[in-house]
């Protein structure tokens, strides 16, 4: 796609309460389904596979979105998202008032009620969930859907940043369950919040064949399509490593590091950034550079990163705030190029004939992995207990095990990324070219001395 087509396409009016929306959502999912909950859930006693069963249960529940697909072209876009982001409020203003519960129910009986309160929150999300790709593609064109990602990415990114450095200050050390109960019932507020803007989001016509068709839909004909499956492996392949690495880094930062919880929630601000500046990196530059190529460069890096944590949970490195807080910024940015690149590609490779199937195919199948994934590294971590080997000069704990079986996963997500099928994409030369040359981190080139 040409620089120039993109630059003649514009938004349309009102889009400017999408990003609005995506802000306050953020303030409000960041608490209940990040790393607030995880370590609410840490001081109730709760495993790893709990853990993986707090981090997976999200993703699972958007298979949902299936059979609600039928429904979609019957109610309406705007309306279908507005009933379910509006349900999944009430359910965190109940969450708020678990940490209060303390005086008599045990810690056990109150993990429970908190799984029971989530399955409810992410089951209404993953219903009208359904209805939310099909509406931006409608109503993004096609020529600016990468900059409009790169803007939602970094709207999301601040937000996330502002939500962990407020939850940093208001748990600190050793937090009390009032503290948490006043960070769920801020989440909920902000989720109030993002239903007044997107309730006024433009909505979109659904197409008039989906809304009168009647027929079965053809639903293995449609995954078998080669450049959706083919995008289908690299995104399940992807899931299976975010979907780890989101909760159990945490964890491993909790029980493995002196870190208090203040500190921790620091870090996941730092990520946050990471995602903020992915925009200034590549993000802005999607129209003109593919997701392909940007899917494999990316996964480069992410083995770089995780090589890192092997080396940390092995005991090469301490655990300083220097390594610490690059992991975590570089991991938030490929993090976050991976994500717009994915979810773009799947627009461009969706045809528009049956676009909310071939949605609710992809965000079920991925996300059907990214919620199966961290159940099984839970079990993993719990399988393996308190086992240390020294080998090649590192402690292999269940950490390190945990991070090396992550980046073979890893691996085979870039060789998938190279047989993905984007005709308009510019090939690795091309990208290489742009961040060393033309991009503005050039001038660190500049700057470094030649010897």
């Amino acid at each position: 796609m040409s620089t120039e087509s993109s630059s003649r396409a514009t938004f349309p009016p009102g889009l400017h309460n999408a990003y609005l929306f995506a802000v306050f959502n953020a303030l409000s999912f960041q608490v209940v389904l990040g790393s607030p909950m995880v370590l609410y859930a840490k001081t109730l006693n709760a495993s790893a596979t709990v853990l993986g069963i707090i981090a997976g249960m999200m993703p699972l529940l958007v298979i949902f979105q299936i059979p609600a697909a039928h429904y979609v072209a019957r109610v309406g876009y705007k309306r279908f998202v507005f009933a379910g982001w509006g349900t999944r409020v009430m359910f965190i203003f109940a969450m708020a008032l678990v940490p209060f519960t303390g005086g008599f129910l045990d810690a056990g009986t109150r993990l429970a009620l908190i799984l029971m309160l989530l399955f409810g929150f992410n089951l209404s999300r993953g219903i009208s969930s359904s209805a939310w790709l099909p509406w931006i593609a409608g109503l993004v064109p096609e020529a600016v859907r990468g900059r409009y990602l790169a803007r939602d990415a970094a709207c999301v990114s601040v937000a996330s940043v502002a939500c962990a450095l407020l939850a940093a200050f208001c748990l600190g050390t050793n937090p009390s369950p009032w503290q948490f109960a006043v960070l769920f019932g801020f989440s909920g507020l902000a989720g109030a919040a993002s239903l007044n803007f997107l309730k006024r989001m433009p909505d979109v016509p659904v197409p008039e064949e989906d809304r009168q068709s009647k027929t079965q839909v053809p639903w293995l004909e449609m995954s078998r399509h080669q450049p959706f499956r083919r995008l289908l492996w690299e995104a399940m392949a992807w899931a299976v490593v975010y979907g780890g690495i989101q909760a159990f880094t945490v964890a491993f930062l909790k029980s493995e590091t002196a870190l208090a919880e203040g500190q921790i929630l620091f870090l996941s601000a730092v990520f946050y950034c990471g995602g903020l500046g992915s925009l200034w990196f590549l993000g802005s530059r999607l129209d003109s550079l593919g997701s392909k190529p940007v899917l494999s460069f990316s996964f480069l890096i992410w083995l770089v990163l995780l090589a890192g944590w092997v080396a940390l949970a092995g005991g090469y490195f301490k655990a300083t705030w220097s390594l610490l807080l690059g992991l975590h910024f570089f991991m938030g940015l490929f993090s976050a190029l991976v994500q717009m690149s994915n979810t773009r590609l799947a627009m461009a490779v969706s045809p528009v004939m049956g676009r909310s199937h071939f949605f609710a195919i992809y965000s079920v199948t991925t996300s059907l992995a990214l919620g199966t994934a961290p159940v099984g590294w839970g079990m993993l971590i719990d399988a393996l207990g308190q086992r240390d080997y020294l080998w090649l000069n590192l402690h292999w704990t269940r950490f390190t095990l945990f991070f090396a079986a992550i980046a073979v996963v890893m691996f085979i997500a870039l060789i998938l990324s190279r047989r993905l099928e984007e005709p308009k994409a510019v090939n690795m030369e091309a990208l290489l070219r742009e961040i060393l040359i033309q991009s503005p981190q050039r001038v660190w080139f500049r700057l470094w001395p030649r010897g």
